[in-house]
């Protein structure tokens, strides 16, 4: 009995550390806000009526080479610009958040990933709850020192056209489609085209999040792993969306339980609309 239960105390331990706490919490943040790069991906219309203290602006809206074409990145020599003007280096360790929903701040998480950035952290909370906790608030726009970032791309977190093409393929790889159930059967689409990339499994990007109306928080590792059980961390996997941004938030939750995972910037936008690639359409919509 005694080595059984020394077993699953090996087994509990050794499932927890697959784990990394990418997360930071509003209280944890607070009481160390110096030590943190922190980011605000709203417009800076509504960072400079308010922001979490000493935090910069950075719109989500500079993640994106041309939203309204596809989901692309921004290219290597924009962002450079944009991570040096903000005085940002690959080993500073970031915290970046949105107004509550997640999705934009993941996506900033990936983007910065991508970049090379290495400690980086999502706050579990909105600039809103922020406010109501009563934490440190500012409205000033401080100015960074530049730094001497150089653009690098970590390929392993970034999906193309092609690398998804050869996914479809593969056995050793998955592919999940993080849109709305809607979406994924067919029954609306952002492309011209409706349906799914094929082989896609169909993760919704709110199930990583819970809460209510007012207030969202995101799932706990446990519930995570609950959502993600019947995914092999053996396999490697390729996330999607419209333009790569609800996906970043099952990105971010995935690279928190251990997955080897890239999201496909462009996207359904680019796959559906592109029509020498296959799909998968469940409807009669054409």
């Amino acid at each position: 009995m005694k080595k059984i239960s020394i077993l699953i105390i090996f087994i509990l331990s050794t499932l927890t550390l697959s784990a990394t706490n990418l997360r930071i919490e509003p209280n944890e943040l607070s009481k160390d806000i110096t030590s943190y790069k922190i980011l605000d991906v709203r417009d800076s219309e509504a960072f400079q009526e308010g922001h979490i203290k000493n935090a910069l602006n950075f719109p989500i809206s500079l993640t994106y080479e041309h939203k309204s074409v596809n989901g692309k990145i921004t290219q290597p020599a924009k962002m450079q610009s944009i991570l040096r003007d903000l005085g940002l280096n690959v080993h500073d360790k970031v915290v970046v958040y949105d107004d509550g929903t997640f999705f934009d701040a993941a996506r900033l998480f990936w983007t910065l990933e991508v970049y090379g950035f290495t400690n980086v952290k999502l706050l579990n909370a909105g600039f809103q709850e922020w406010e109501v906790d009563n934490l440190p608030v500012s409205t000033t726009t401080l100015t960074p020192v530049k730094s001497d970032y150089i653009a690098t791309i970590n390929n392993k977190r970034l999906a193309t056209k092609f690398i998804t093409q050869i996914a479809t393929k593969s056995p050793t790889q998955v592919i999940i489609d993080a849109r709305g159930i809607n979406a994924y059967v067919g029954k609306v689409s952002s492309a011209k085209r409706y349906g799914h990339i094929p082989k896609a499994i169909n993760i919704p990007a709110t199930h990583n999040i819970n809460g209510s109306n007012t207030v969202l928080k995101l799932k706990t590792t446990n519930e995570l792993q609950e959502t993600y059980k019947e995914i092999s961390k053996d396999k490697k996997i390729v996330l999607y969306c419209a333009v790569g941004r609800i996906s970043a938030t099952n990105y971010f939750a995935m690279r928190e339980l251990g997955y080897d995972v890239a999201n496909y910037d462009a996207s359904w936008k680019e796959w559906g609309n592109d029509f020498n690639l296959p799909i998968i359409n469940p409807s009669s919509k054409k």
